[in-house]
């Protein structure tokens, strides 16, 4: 029988997982954030309160996860050990996708982390440390010339603080994945210079951005 404490322990170690605290977690399940709060998980004349399994549900949907990697996670050991159908990270490895497949849905999680199946494995030049939701995709075409070719691998970390400058990985809502320099952030929109001179800059609103990532490594 599971325990009060294992499920919040799940809850936790998901959160952990895609470095959120238990408040990103409920935010991005599109709960109140104070949901997962541990003052939440005690009743005020102390009976335990347990997640309902419609928010379990949601926590799912949102990260991706299946039912059993929620379950592993309630094992003493889980914070350590792969976990059936998580992305591998032995030593450098990290999840592989290329760009024309990047635009097709069932890839990324809501927030532009690597999710479902189809993903190859490439290894990382360096390990990549507790930054679980870094992963590869690769250059198909002439389109990022010069700075970018064909079969070049473009390491890149959701989540990552993003500035001016930066290269970066932007996924429109309606599924166009694009390789640009952010130049300008404005609360309502992005601007991006293109890596090839023949391509245009684009200006996109933030509305329309599913998600944008920091480009943090590149093999040429």
């Amino acid at each position: 029988m599971l325990s009060h404490d294992q499920i919040w322990e799940a809850l936790d170690r998901l959160a952990e997982r895609h470095e959120l605290t238990p408040s990103g977690l409920a935010r991005r399940a599109g709960l109140d954030p104070t949901s997962f709060n541990k003052s939440k998980r005690l009743s005020a004349d102390g009976r335990l309160r347990w997640p309902s399994t419609e928010s379990i549900a949601k926590v799912l949907d949102a990260t991706g996860a299946s039912m059993e990697q929620f379950m592993a996670f309630m094992r003493p050991d889980a914070g350590s050990e792969q976990q059936e159908g998580a992305f591998p990270q032995r030593g450098g490895s990290i999840p592989l996708l290329g760009f024309a497949q990047a635009g097709a849905g069932g890839f990324f999680d809501d927030g532009g982390f690597p999710a479902g199946q189809g993903w190859d494995v490439v290894e990382f030049p360096a390990a990549p440390a507790q930054k679980s939701g870094v992963y590869a995709l690769e250059v198909q075409g002439e389109s990022m010339m010069p700075l970018y070719r064909d079969g070049d691998v473009l390491i890149v970390e959701p989540g990552a603080q993003v500035r001016r400058n930066d290269r970066v990985v932007v996924r429109t809502n309606e599924g166009e994945v694009m390789a640009k320099v952010l130049l300008r952030q404005s609360p309502r929109s992005i601007e991006l210079m293109s890596l090839n001179p023949e391509h245009p800059n684009r200006i996109l609103e933030l509305s329309d951005v599913a998600w944008i990532a920091r480009i943090i490594w590149a093999s040429q």
